[in-house]
């Protein structure tokens, strides 16, 4: 079978070997207990949990009650945006959001449920290198939110947003400020001592826990309504029994990748910058999207002229090349990246890119094997084009 190089990693990452080994006790009889139950199995359900909680709060820089556990980062996003426009409105406060152009679109979508229940969306254009339109910033404020949401790394482009000022702008309105940390976590520094949000979602499988749970950091539980109703768990805001063994998994990965991210980061972006001054290089009518702009190290978008971007991984998968054209959660989607369309890129373009992102676990060797396939790929693709639109 062929080896894959794998350049997906903002899609998913493998189950660290130690988020495992300490995952495993929880899915055996060894600690299978519920962590609601009072007796012993429960209350070493429970031990695990806290602990995870406290390794989370540690890393990031919050307090162990402020960390929700959620099933993913879909979850956590529509419990910040949903969950703060209906406290909004049961206090009677605006029924109005407003999330950048660029958001995931379970931000987006979350922001559209909203407008259809009778309240409002604002769309907060961006860029063209990826940031946040600032007047419009202001604008959506001065009108009264009850939530802004912004991303702090966005997961198609890697454009790094202000999130410290935008935070610090909502705090003088007083408006909650919410910011998708999903791509951040383990490839920028994460400091919440410093970025002052008041929810923070994260994912467990960006950065090597398994895939079915997430985090919402919540700096103000009264600012927020819950979308489940049950029992009292976690305060009431996420109610339900938790994930015992992913949420111990979660805790051990975000405690690595936070004390791991200074090295990492520079290893991966030495990766990232090489692969693409090689891959600019070798292939003609090609460059990579937003490379001007301030970027997490491991994320690439190449824009490659003339080619369709679901083709070209297509092909490049059977070269052993695995990467995505947009985001993973719309790669089934036809329609070109809202993120790169909302910069101005015409949907012609928009459908010629693909990501790359890396990881610790890529080498030089991975870049060297990527740079030697792609000049043929890309000329078998754009060929195909070319006769299919005669």
């Amino acid at each position: 079978m062929q080896e894959t190089v794998y350049l997906d990693n903002a899609a998913t990452t493998p189950v660290r070997r130690e988020v495992l080994e300490a995952m495993l006790p929880y899915l055996s009889e060894e600690r299978f207990g519920n962590p609601s139950s009072p007796h012993r199995l429960g209350r070493d359900a429970q031990a695990g949990v806290d602990q995870a909680r406290q390794r989370i709060a540690g890393a990031m820089g919050v307090e162990p009650g402020q960390v929700i556990f959620t099933s993913g980062g879909t979850e956590a996003d529509n419990l910040a945006v949903i969950g703060a426009a209906l406290n909004a409105r049961e206090q009677g406060r605006p029924f109005r959001v407003a999330v950048s152009a660029i958001e995931h679109k379970a931000v987006l979508q979350a922001a559209h449920w909203i407008g259809s229940q009778g309240g409002e969306e604002i769309i907060l254009p961006v860029t063209s290198d990826g940031t946040l339109d600032q007047d419009a910033v202001d604008a959506a404020l001065h009108s009264g939110l009850a939530v802004l949401s912004a991303m702090w790394v966005n997961n198609e482009i890697g454009v790094i947003q202000d999130v410290e000022t935008l935070a610090m702008k909502c705090r003088r309105r007083g408006v909650p400020f919410h910011t998708d940390a999903v791509q951040a976590v383990g490839k920028v520094a994460c400091d919440l001592h410093r970025v002052n949000a008041t929810f923070v979602s994260i994912s467990g499988h960006k950065i090597g826990a398994p895939k079915g749970i997430g985090a919402l950091i919540v700096r103000d539980r009264q600012a927020l309504s819950s979308l489940l109703h049950g029992g009292k768990q976690q305060y009431g805001l996420r109610p339900g029994t938790e994930n015992v063994p992913g949420i111990v998994g979660l805790g051990v990965a975000v405690e690595l990748a936070v004390s791991e991210v200074g090295v990492v980061s520079e290893e991966v972006r030495r990766l990232r910058d090489d692969f693409e001054a090689r891959l600019i290089a070798a292939v003609p009518d090609i460059r990579a999207n937003c490379s001007g702009s301030l970027r997490a190290p491991h994320i690439s978008n190449i824009c490659v002229a003339g080619a369709d971007g679901s083709v070209l991984t297509m092909h490049l998968d059977l070269a052993g090349i695995a990467c995505s054209s947009g985001s993973a959660c719309s790669s089934a989607v036809s329609d070109p990246s809202h993120v790169l369309t909302a910069l101005g890129h015409t949907p012609e373009e928009a459908g010629s890119s693909l990501r790359f992102s890396f990881s610790k676990n890529n080498s030089p060797r991975d870049v060297d094997y990527v740079v030697s396939r792609m000049p043929e790929v890309v000329q078998k693709v754009r060929q195909l084009s070319e006769l299919l639109s005669e």
